[in-house]
């Protein structure tokens, strides 16, 4: 089981991965349609204002979202968000395994900086958990899932922290580690976990009152 895990499972997982992340790309496509809209005579003055208040459009956007309700979670969520993606790429240990695979070296962090980044993800996701169990609004409306979600998102990061340290035991940790990592893999394209990935994918290609381009489609 350990060798599958180590092995076989983690090809298994990034074709997953990537084949989720495509066919989800493919049905944002087949399920949105392109906006019909006049096309007006062209104005270069007009062309050269808009291009112009374009930073002040995407501010204006976020009006009504929780950066104008609600700062402190805004600035954790975007944070958290950074360094789910960041801390992976950019880790010193994931980095000499991908150069030692396939020779793709990339830029790596150093350890002590990813070792306090990770520390912040887990922080940050200590303080989504705590406002679903102590924030009634969002008590209400959560449920298995989320905590699901929760707990996929933070086994990479705290199985990861403990093997650094050597916390328990380190061949189980590692383990551990790396089978919650293709877990989390699986899970990005067919969960809520893939918001974070098509976030963009949605703020610019459909047209709506949070968009942070007029958008050219619509659902």
């Amino acid at each position: 089981m350990v060798d599958f895990i180590r092995g076989p499972l983690i090809s298994i997982a990034l074709a997953l991965f990537i084949s989720g992340l495509i066919f989800q790309v493919i049905q944002f496509f087949r399920l949105t349609r392109k906006k019909e809209r006049m096309v007006p005579p062209l104005d270069i003055k007009a062309e050269k204002k808009s291009a112009g208040q374009w930073v002040t459009f995407c501010l204006s956007a976020l009006n009504g979202t929780l950066w104008k309700t609600d700062p402190l979670v805004t600035t954790v969520t975007s944070v958290f968000h950074v360094l789910l993606i960041g801390v992976p790429i950019f880790l010193l240990g994931h980095n000499i395994l991908l150069d030692q695979s396939w020779g793709l070296p990339l830029l790596s962090l150093p350890e002590w900086m990813s070792d306090f980044f990770t520390l912040v993800v887990l922080i940050c996701l200590a303080f989504f958990l705590s406002r679903r169990l102590f924030l009634a609004r969002v008590r209400a409306i959560t449920s298995l899932y989320d905590y699901v979600i929760l707990l996929t998102a933070a086994a990479p990061f705290l199985t990861g922290y403990f093997a650094y340290h050597q916390w328990f035991h380190y061949e189980t940790m590692m383990t551990l580690h790396i089978l919650a990592g293709e877990v989390m893999l699986i899970a990005v394209p067919f969960t809520k976990l893939g918001h974070m990935l098509f976030f963009f994918l949605y703020r610019f290609f459909i047209g709506s009152e949070y968009s942070f381009a007029k958008g050219a489609r619509a659902w």
